[in-house]
Order: C-alpha cells, then sequence, then structure tokens
C-alpha cells in the first residue's frame, strides 16, 4: 500500500526519529553498543561485503564487531551514528605519525634509563591518587627522577613537611582531593604553602571523579547523599558490588592516557612536576 502523501513509508513525518549525529570513529574514542551495552575504545573499522563494522575493545581488554548501524551507539550518553573516518586514517593499522608519545601525552623518549631520584617530591592524598599519576606520567616521572608518595589523608600534611624540610634543592609538591575554598582541606593547604612548598587540588571529592565517565562506561558520575562515604555510595548507585578496591581497579582499567582524565586534574599535576623539577634561579 502506498500513501500518496507520505510515500511508501506510512510514518507520518511528525512520528519520525531525528537522524543522529554523524561521529567518526576514530581509534580511541570510547562509545556503548546501544543493544547490548557493551562499552569500549575503537580499535578499528572497516568494509565488509556487509557493509562497514566496527571493533571495540573493553577495559578488561575484550573485543567485539559491530555494524556501523544508523543510532547504533551511545557517545556521553547521546546516540549517535558511527561513521567511517576520512583520509588515510580509516584503518587502525595506518602507520603512526609523528614521535611516539607516553600516556601523559609527553614524546617518547626510547631506551631512556630513570634518572636518579630527586630530594624534591611530590606527596598525593592517598593509594589511588599514587596509581592514576603513575599510570598516566609514570614514564615522564622516572626520566625525571621525581617520586610520588602518598600521604593517607591530609591532616598530617604539615608534620610531613616539617619533617621533609623543603628548600630550593628540594622542593616539595602536594595534590588535594576537594581543594575549594573554606574548607579543612584549604585551610590545611595555606599553613604549609611556601616558596618551596607548593599545595594544589582540584574541585572533586576523591579522585576517582576526576576520570571521565566515558572512560569508565558510565554517563556520569553519581551524586552521593552527604554524610553517607562517598566510594561506597557511587558503588551503591552504580549497581556495583560493595567493594571499593574492585571499583577503584574497574576505573583504573578505563585510564590510557590523560584524554581519560578531566582538565582540573591533567592541569595540576603537570604544575607539580614542574615545581619539582625546573631548576631554580
Amino acid at each position: 500500500m502506498r500513501s500518496r502523501e507520505y510515500g511508501p513509508d506510512l510514518t507520518p513525518p511528525w512520528k519520525r526519529s531525528a537522524p543522529a549525529p554523524e561521529v567518526p570513529a576514530e581509534v580511541d574514542l570510547v562509545v556503548e553498543e546501544v543493544t547490548t551495552g557493551f562499552c569500549g575504545a575503537v580499535i578499528r573499522c572497516e568494509k565488509t561485503a556487509q557493509g562497514p563494522v566496527v571493533t571495540l575493545e573493553d577495559r578488561f581488554g575484550k573485543h567485539r564487531v559491530f555494524p556501523m548501524e544508523p543510532r547504533g551507539f551511545l557517545l556521553e550518553g547521546r546516540v549517535v551514528t558511527l561513521v567511517r573516518p576520512a583520509g588515510p586514517s580509516t584503518a587502525a593499522t595506518a602507520a603512526p605519525q609523528g614521535p611516539a608519545r607516553t600516556a601523559s601525552g609527553s614524546i617518547a623518549v626510547p631506551g631512556a634509563r630513570a634518572r636518579v631520584a630527586r630530594a624534591g617530591r611530590i606527596y598525593v592524598e592517598g593509594r589511588h591518587d599514587a596509581e592514576l599519576v603513575e599510570r598516566v606520567w609514570g614514564d615522564d616521572l622516572r626520566i625525571e627522577g621525581v617520586v610520588v608518595e602518598y600521604l593517607e589523608g591530609i591532616d598530617d600534611l604539615p608534620a610531613i613537611v616539617r619533617s621533609f624540610a623543603p628548600g630550593p634543592d628540594a622542593r616539595l609538591g602536594v595534590l588535594v582531593d576537594h581543594l575549594v575554598p573554606g574548607t579543612k582541606e584549604s585551610r590545611i593547604a595555606a599553613s604549609v604553602t611556601g616558596d618551596d612548598v607548593l599545595v594544589v587540588g582540584h574541585p572533586y571529592v576523591d579522585v576517582w571523579e576526576a576520570v571521565k565517565p566515558s572512560s569508565v562506561g558510565i554517563a556520569r558520575w553519581p551524586r552521593v547523599p552527604r554524610g553517607q562515604d562517598w566510594k561506597t555510595g557511587v558503588c551503591e548507585a552504580l549497581g556495583w558490588p560493595p567493594h571499593t578496591g574492585a571499583a577503584w581497579q574497574r576505573i583504573l582499567s578505563g585510564v590510557r592516557s590523560y584524554k581519560d582524565l578531566e582538565p582540573a586534574l591533567l592541569g595540576r599535576v603537570e604544575e607539580l612536576i614542574d615545581f619539582v623539577t625546573v631548576p631554580v634561579g
């Protein structure tokens, strides 16, 4: 049956779905397939007899191949249509352009040996913070000879600074969670900051939140009611098992490079590395 007004499609125009935006399936783009919920990074897209397909790799290294159908994927919670990238970068096997880079985006130095540790140090609040910094900046820190240690909380920072005895040749940089004006953290930071001590922070309650939600395979970080343990509340809201250690490994496995982190954390860590490595005077 054919409608004179609508043609072969009997669906009225006002009921038809609007076309989803087209997004090039560039390597490392993280998307979710709408029918299966499989979330992963693009590792290649190719043409087949049945049409174009894309291969995704999830945080556990598992690969799945999906047809690149209209409205077939979610990107940061929005329905999109993946298309093959234009030009020679379509195949993931194309020759890499430019120098190799570390996870932080710095130019890699092949065969470089770790430098003898400097007197200066970078302190972070906890083990998760230290593991995240190692994941992204580890190669850079070894070349610069910078050691990262963790505080297990900011309350002990004044005593640590006194014991460390920072000076022009032994600077101390500190990364603090949830460093916002008027908080206990901001008051402690102000009490120890000086010419040879730099305390910087990010606005997140915990460093988990500094990882982009799309890299973890979620639409957004949940809001946890005031008074509830934040990490426990996150696990509960996301339907994850109530084991924060396992949850952290799940989050960390989604971090491949600086692109998986929020700018509010990236800039602060780079600032600390510069502070403890740039010669004084």
